[in-house]
């Protein structure tokens, strides 16, 4: 009542949250956060499917139009990292992989060294480890590639075994979506010039944010456009701390709940906080950029009252009245490979 978070035990925090949720009936929204595991992504799926919203979105923006994220190639580094070697030549757009990605920077570098690998670039010019050609830093370079007037044209199209890399932050740009759909027109050109097979994937997408693929997978909505378009009366953040919706955004009396482990932007502007376990402090699964799903194992057990986010949602599950149907960790992965097989693969 007076503005302020105060200590109080789980289950008094469990029965609060629980009783918000509910009476918000399907005005939930969620945003989930970068470093969301697959386990509590499936979760709290399950449990505002149940309660009948469909408003999931992820903090981290991707072009929906044409196919979107409805095909999953659409959004993967479908080569994937050690495919780089196969290419011949490998266009960079809008992506720094020695920061980005630096085990995948290091493939192109040992491709470039051992296999001669030709790379350019589309974006800030920039020390990669290894030479390239710099073909300028505007969105009209890729329209003029597209266009085949591009004096580097020729030279790509070219190309046995071509690679177009896109950087995921350059989608979330205002232009993102023309971005995404000239590079997609100049892959499907490159495709039908290149011998490489069906097998090969021209187009990738370089992902920085852990929780992204898997996200995607489940079904949740990229960006959070849908939440400021239609603001819902409880908005769960699970560990979506990057200010994507502020308080700014949303009705005055909008609930917010918190969960996760960052205590960052999150938690400030939050009326609920449930602590959850960081990636170091639970078994737990991720999706990477090529689409492989990997597991972490517990390395610290979590501090205080903090837990892992699946029994988290698990037990609100419960007290709601809307028990989802899994106790375990492997009960959660079984559901899992039921929404999406490639997440426990």
């Amino acid at each position: 009542s007076a503005g302020e978070l105060v200590p109080v035990e789980w289950e008094d925090a469990l029965v609060s949250v629980a009783k918000v949720l509910k009476n918000a009936g399907d005005k939930i929204g969620v945003v989930a956060g970068g470093l969301a595991d697959a386990e509590a992504l499936v979760a709290l799926k399950d449990l505002v499917n149940r309660l009948g919203s469909e408003q999931l979105c992820t903090e981290q923006a991707f072009p929906t139009d044409g196919s979107g994220t409805d095909l999953r190639s659409s959004y993967l580094l479908n080569n994937k990292i050690a495919g780089v070697e196969e290419a011949d030549w490998i266009l960079l757009i809008g992506t720094n992989p020695r920061f980005e990605a630096p085990l995948f920077n290091a493939r192109i570098r040992k491709a470039y060294v051992q296999k001669e690998l030709n790379v350019a670039v589309v974006g800030p010019a920039v020390n990669l480890t290894y030479d390239y050609t710099h073909l300028g830093d505007s969105p009209a370079v890729l329209e003029q590639l597209v266009a085949g007037n591009h004096a580097f044209s020729q030279t790509l199209q070219s190309a046995k075994k071509p690679m177009i890399v896109v950087g995921s932050q350059q989608l979330t740009r205002p232009d993102g979506a023309a971005i995404l759909a000239q590079a997609q027109q100049l892959a499907r050109a490159l495709s039908l010039k290149t011998q490489a097979g069906a097998d090969w994937k021209v187009l990738n997408i370089l992902h920085q944010v852990a929780s992204q693929v898997a996200a995607l997978d489940l079904g949740y909505r990229p960006g959070v456009a849908d939440i400021r378009n239609s603001p819902p009366k409880v908005l769960f953040l699970l560990g979506a701390d990057e200010g994507a919706i502020t308080r700014d955004d949303l009705p005055s009396d909008t609930f917010i709940v918190y969960q996760g482990h960052h205590g960052d932007f999150g938690a400030s502007i939050a009326d609920a906080v449930l602590p959850g376990a960081a990636y170091t402090e639970k078994q737990a699964s991720y999706v990477n950029t090529e689409g492989r799903a990997q597991q972490t194992l517990v390395a610290v057990t979590p501090p205080g009252m903090a837990r892992e986010d699946w029994k988290i949602i698990r037990a609100l599950s419960e007290i709601i009245g809307c028990k989802l149907p899994y106790d375990t960790l492997n009960e959660v992965r079984g559901r899992l490979e039921e929404v999406s097989p490639n997440l426990t693969r």
